[in-house]
């Protein structure tokens, strides 16, 4: 059964780190595009990591806080997440696809996490 399981949220204040694990079971991701989202209350999902054997991608409301990584023996993506601020609060969901890290919606993707709550707050 192909599955892919995200752990690692939990409650955090305001310039904490968490990493957050995506991990899959039924399949390699070594060969997969994964990605990390999140969709906070009200909002959109929206990407912001993404790593492909050719590219990476993290958006700007992340760029130089949060860093995407494998590690292909443990067959699991993370998502180190460092100086969080509570704008950060959401669910996270990691999915996969083929190709590089480029999408043009959801349907883009073939597998999705259950996703895992990350709130950031004094």
């Amino acid at each position: 059964q192909v599955q892919l399981v995200e752990s690692g949220g939990g409650l955090v204040q305001p310039g904490g780190s968490l990493r957050l694990s995506c991990a899959a079971s039924g399949f390699t991701l070594n060969y997969d595009t994964v990605a990390w989202f999140r969709q906070a209350p009200g909002k959109e999902r929206e990407g912001i990591a993404c790593d492909s054997s050719k590219d990476t991608f993290h958006a700007d409301s992340v760029k130089d806080r949060f860093t995407i990584y494998r590690d292909n023996g443990k067959n699991t993506v993370y998502l180190q997440m460092n100086n969080l601020k509570p704008e950060d609060t959401a669910i996270y969901y990691c999915a996969t696809k083929r190709g590089l890290c480029r999408w043009r919606g959801l349907h883009d993707f073939d597998s999705w996490g259950q996703g895992t709550q990350v709130t950031v707050s004094s």
